[in-house]
């Protein structure tokens, strides 16, 4: 019994790295995501890390309307980053989880 255990909890362990390597490698996945009309555009990482805007001139005579696609860009980025972040790291947990009968928490 404690030779499961015991590999039982390196394979916690190896799940903790896959999580930590992954949380990593979307630092590195970006994604772009522009107004309707492309006159905003945002690059956020998979990490919902935002690392770039571009705002067209005729947004800056406007604050008001230059808000608006703002926060309608960002969420939109934001919402795809968040996709993206879930399904790697659900992939990334259940890869490395033991199999234990009664914990099927990944289907």
């Amino acid at each position: 019994m404690f030779g499961d255990l015991s590999g039982m909890m390196n394979k916690l362990k190896e799940a903790q790295q896959k999580v930590e390597e992954t949380k990593t490698r979307l630092n590195t996945v970006l994604v772009d995501e522009s107004s309707s009309d492309n006159k905003i555009k945002v690059t956020v990482t998979a990490n919902r890390e935002i690392k770039a805007i571009s705002i067209d001139e005729s947004l800056m005579q406007d604050p008001e309307e230059l808000e608006d696609y703002l926060v309608l860009t960002l969420n939109k980025a934001i919402e795809r980053a968040n996709q993206i972040n879930e399904a790697e790291m659900a992939a990334a947990a259940k890869s490395g989880m033991p199999n234990i009968p009664g914990m099927d928490m990944f289907k």
